[in-house]
């Protein structure tokens, strides 16, 4: 009996012609034999979930840097709201739902502490630069279970790193998440603005709450009916012009009114002092970076990578905890 091979048959018969159906994945860099219970897609999701560095972003900040409060969302969270509304919108497109959600699952592992902050921090340190979606990657492909990395197919490799705003997924699923991402975090950033006091709800602007709803609920549920109205039975994915026009105006609001505002700014300066901190004591001492990380150096691999690549996967407790013993010189 072969279970996968039943799956593959239930997807070839009721998913869209559009869909990547799992028995044509493109496959993997490394050849393995096929599991008889899950598809290829199915087997990647488990392996992302499985992973340390999914783990870990639950301890990774998203907008606002250790919260006062349990219900600010972390990386973790945002990643599995991604990955429901994703799932949601492939589902009502007949699309397969077990590539987008590995996709939406795996799309922030690359993500450093302190949110979008440390991504700058890194970049600015990287004479080749340094970017959350290709270090997603990296995680998957080179430092993940000791450096053999997770084998993931082609299709959800190409989905994590095309899911940034100016990337062009090759499958549908993949642009699925691509805007799964902005749909969560424009409606869970203000959720969590109102809740920081840092905006109430007049401050929003009216003519987009008019248009698009006036929760994150009705938000949310008004934008995946429009996707799925727009794009059944067609070979893209799809939003009403003046609706995904609006979206990002009230996407340009919170960058104005939140991610750029005074009041986040001092807490940005002390973060970016602590990374930077931390990196200059592993590049003074880089004995003392693990070598799960050193190791790249012997296949060409600079220092610099190595220890960028090590502070991209610590959590924002492990980056202050590290802080803290270079401050008060205690051995680590």
């Amino acid at each position: 009996m072969n279970i996968r091979l039943e799956k593959e048959n239930i997807e070839n018969q009721n998913l869209s012609p559009f869909a990547v159906k799992s028995s044509n994945s493109l496959g993997r860099f490394k050849y393995e034999k096929q599991c008889d219970i899950r598809t290829c897609f199915q087997r990647d999701r488990d392996r992302i979930i499985h992973s340390k560095a999914f783990r870990r972003l639950m301890h990774k900040t998203q907008v606002f840097i250790s919260p006062e409060g349990d219900h600010f969302r972390t990386r973790m969270t945002h990643t599995l709201e991604v990955a429901q509304i994703a799932r949601t919108i492939a589902s009502g497109l007949f699309l397969n739902e077990d590539l987008t959600e590995a996709i939406a699952l795996g799309h922030d592992l690359g993500h450093t502490p302190f949110g979008h902050l440390g991504e700058d921090v890194l970049n600015d340190i990287l004479e080749e630069g340094f970017s959350h979606n290709e270090q997603s990657v990296r995680v998957v492909q080179k430092i993940e279970k000791n450096g053999l990395g997770l084998n993931l197919t082609k299709e959800v490799l190409d989905g994590i790193l095309n899911h940034r705003g100016k990337g062009n997924p090759s499958t549908l699923e993949g642009k699925i998440v691509q805007i799964s991402d902005k749909i969560a975090y424009i409606n869970h950033d203000i959720d969590d603005a109102i809740r920081a006091k840092i905006l109430n709800y007049k401050d929003l602007p009216k003519d987009c709450l008019d248009i698009l709803g006036k929760t994150p609920k009705e938000i949310i549920n008004f934008l995946i009916r429009d996707i799925i109205k727009n794009s059944y039975n067609k070979n893209d994915i799809i939003m009403t012009k003046e609706i995904k026009s609006t979206m990002y105006k009230l996407r340009k609001f919170l960058f104005d009114n939140v991610y750029k505002t005074g009041i986040l700014e001092e807490e940005r300066k002390n973060y970016k002092f602590i990374l930077n901190e931390i990196y200059s004591y592993y590049y003074n001492n880089f004995k003392k970076v693990p070598k799960e990380f050193t190791n790249i150096c012997n296949i060409g691999e600079t220092k610099e990578r190595a220890i960028c690549d090590y502070i991209a996967g610590m959590t924002d407790r492990y980056a202050i905890k590290i802080y803290e013993n270079l401050t008060y010189k205690k051995d680590f």
